[in-house]
C-alpha cells in the first residue's frame, strides 16, 4: 500500500484513517464526497468529528548491527551500508506493525548506527535534518534539502505502509566564529528524533538535551530545551531521548504544561536494578505522570540493554524484556487516545497527603546501605507482618505488609533516601523502598538482585514527600511488572490490589525534587 487515501472537503485534506471514522460517524452523509451535506457536517463539527478514541500503537526493540571500532572516520558510503543493514530490520518490524493495524512505531535510540563513536567517527552517519515547518515530505522530494537517504527512507517507509513512523538518528549544523558556542569543528552535531506522518511528512524533530556520560564527547546539546509536539487524529504527542526522562525539562514541560496525551521515548537504556531497570521506570513514569509512554529500548546484552514497553497511566499495556537472547522484538497494542478522559483517570493526587496525616509506625533499629552509589536508611522487616516506618531528613516512609510466606534464607527492608544523587548525572531524589537483600547479610541490601521466593499478600507504601513528581514501582522475580496487582490511592499510597503473582523484588515510590537539583545553564527557560 502506497501511503494512505487523500480527500479534500473545505480546504481540509483528510486521510482514509479520518474518513472512515466519518463513515462510521455518518454512513448517509458520505455516499458521496460532493454533498452539501458533507460540508456543513465539517463546519459544524470541524477536525474532532474525526478524533479516535482509541488507537493502536507499536514499539520496535532492535538488536542494532554496530560499526567496526576504529578511530578514523568511515566514507559515507560505507556509513550508509551499515545504516541500511539496520534499516533493513526496522523495515520489517515496520511491515508487521502496519498489517497489526498500528499507526504508529516507535524505534529505538541508537537504532540505526549504533554507538562507540569519537566524534570525528560519528559524522559520517549524520544528516542535516530540516526543521518541520519546511513541509517536506522526503519520499516524494528526496533532493529538496541536499542528500539525506536516511530520511528519504524512512519517509518512504512511513508512506508505503500508512503509518507513523519515529527513528533516532544523527542531525549536523553548520556554525561560525559568529556564533561563541560553535565546537572548534565547526559544526553542532545533535542525537536527534525525527517523525514521519502515514504520508511519509516530517512532522517532528527533537534534539537530545540530557546527554548520558560519554555521549557529550560527540554530541552537542540544544541551547535551550526543545518542547517538540505534534497532534493526530488519535491523540498529541511529545518526544524526548532516554536520559532526559530523569529531568525536568524538557519531560516534566511536555506533559504539565503542553498536555500531552502520549510521550515517544526512544531509549538505549542501561539496566541498573533494583530501581532503574527500563520496563521498571518507563512504566512507573507513565503512572506518576498519568500519561501514556512509548517506550522503544535498544536491544544489547553485553551493555545488559533491554525492556520496552506500550504503557498507559493506569499499568503497562504490553512490555518485553529479554536479558537471554539477542532477539529484537515488536510489541503492538491498543491505549486510549486521550487518557486524561478516561473514566479510570486519577486526575488528583497528593503524594504526601497520607503518609503526613499519621503518626509514624513502630521503627526497628536502623541501619545504612547502599543502593547505587546513594546511601539509604534501612529498617529490616523481622516479622511476617506487621507496620514499619523509617526516616531519613525530612522523607518518613510507612510500609504495611502481610507475606504469605517469608523464605528464611531472605531478607527485605524498607528504605529511606532524601538527597542529591551524583553518580552518571546530578539529580535529587526523595526514594521510599521495599526492597529484597542479595543475602542474608543485611549489608547486600541495595544490591542487584533478580529472583526472589517471598510472596506479598498485601502491601501498602506511603512517604512525606516534599515534592509531587512521584513514580509507583512494582518489580517481581525475573525483572517483571505487575500489571493489574496494584494502584496508587489519591493520598498517596500504593497498595496492592491482590496476592502477587511472582514473589517481590521491590514496592518503591521514586520521588524527583526537581526544585533541588543543582542549575543548569538554561535555568532561565524552566518552568516550574
Amino acid at each position: 500500500m502506497r501511503g494512505k487515501t487523500t480527500f479534500k472537503i473545505c480546504s481540509v485534506w483528510l486521510d482514509n484513517e479520518m474518513f472512515l471514522s466519518l463513515r462510521v460517524r455518518a454512513p448517509a452523509m458520505v455516499s458521496f464526497l460532493s454533498s452539501w451535506s458533507v460540508f456543513i457536517f465539517i463546519l459544524e463539527m470541524g477536525l474532532g468529528a474525526f478524533a479516535l478514541d482509541k488507537y493502536t500503537a507499536a514499539v520496535y526493540e532492535h538488536s542494532v548491527i554496530l560499526a567496526e571500532s576504529t578511530t578514523e572516520p568511515v566514507s559515507s558510503e560505507e556509513a550508509l551500508k551499515l545504516m541500511n543493514k539496520n534499516m533493513d530490520i526496522l523495515e520489517e518490524a515496520i511491515k508487521m506493525a502496519a498489517k497489526q493495524g498500528a499507526h504508529i512505531i516507535v524505534t529505538p535510540e541508537d537504532g540505526i548506527y549504533g554507538f562507540s563513536f569519537t566524534r570525528e567517527t560519528l559524522y559520517p552517519y549524520l544528516e542535516d535534518i530540516p526543521d518541520p515547518q519546511v513541509n517536506w515530505i522526503p519520499c516524494t522530494e528526496p533532493e529538496r534539502f541536499g542528500p539525506a537517504p536516511v530520511l528519504v527512507r524512512l519517509s518512504c517507509l512511513a508512506s508505503d505502509n500508512a503509518i507513523y513512523v519515529v527513528a533516532n538518528m544523527g542531525d549536523k549544523k553548520p556554525c561560525n566564529f559568529t556564533d561563541p558556542d560553535c565546537p572548534s569543528d565547526g559544526r553542532y552535531q545533535y542525537n536527534t528524533d525525527v517523525a514521519f506522518d502515514s504520508q511519509g511528512k516530517l512532522v517532528a524533530r527533537y534534539h537530545k538535551l540530557n546527554l548520558f556520560m560519554m555521549e557529550q564527547l560527540h554530541f552537542d546539546a540544544p541551547k535551550e530545551p526543545e518542547l517538540v509536539t505534534f497532534n493526530t487524529t488519535f491523540g498529541k504527542f511529545g518526544l524526548f531521548t532516554c536520559f532526559d526522562i530523569l529531568f525536568h525539562d524538557p519531560a516534566v514541560v511536555l506533559v504539565s504544561n503542553f498536555h500531552v496525551d502520549t510521550i515517544i521515548f526512544p531509549t538505549a537504556w542501561i539496566n541498573v536494578l533494583p530501581h532503574l531497570t527500563a520496563i521498571e521506570f518507563h512504566s512507573a513514569w507513565a503512572m506518576g505522570m498519568r500519561v501514556n509512554v512509548l517506550a522503544s529500548n535498544t536491544h544489547l546484552r553485553s551493555r545488559n540493554m533491554t525492556g520496552s514497553g506500550i504503557y498507559a497511566p493506569d499499568g503497562p499495556t504490553a512490555f518485553h524484556y529479554d536479558a537471554k537472547s539477542e532477539n529484537g522484538h515488536l510489541l503492538v497494542a491498543e491505549l486510549d487516545s486521550r487518557p486524561s478522559l478516561s473514566p479510570t483517570y486519577l486526575s488528583a493526587l497528593n503524594w504526601s497527603l497520607f503518609a503526613t496525616t499519621i503518626k509514624p509506625f513502630s521503627e526497628e533499629p536502623n541501619f545504612t546501605g547502599v543502593v547505587f552509589f546513594d546511601e539509604y536508611t534501612f529498617s529490616e522487616l523481622t516479622k511476617q507482618a506487621g507496620n514499619l516506618t523509617v526516616c531519613q531528613k525530612s522523607l518518613c516512609c510507612h510500609l504495611s505488609y502481610r507475606m504469605t510466606e517469608q523464605q528464611e534464607d531472605e531478607r527485605y527492608v524498607l528504605g529511606a533516601f532524601d538527597g542529591l544523587h551524583t553518580v552518571e548525572g546530578e539529580y535529587y531524589l526523595q526514594v521510599c523502598t521495599l526492597l529484597k537483600c542479595g543475602s542474608t547479610d543485611l549489608q547486600t541490601c541495595g544490591q542487584p538482585v533478580t529472583a526472589a521466593y517471598t510472596q506479598f499478600d498485601y502491601f501498602s507504601l506511603s512517604g512525606t514527600f516534599s515534592t509531587n513528581y512521584v513514580l509507583p514501582e512494582v518489580l517481581l522475580s525475573g525483572v517483571q511488572l505487575a500489571p493489574g496487582e496494584f494502584q496508587v490511592l489519591s493520598d498517596g499510597r500504593l497498595v496492592s490490589l491482590k496476592h502477587t503473582s511472582q514473589p517481590v523484588l521491590t514496592v518503591t515510590l521514586f520521588g524527583r525534587w526537581f526544585e533541588k537539583d543543582p542549575p543548569h545553564p538554561y535555568t532561565h527557560s524552566r518552568i516550574l
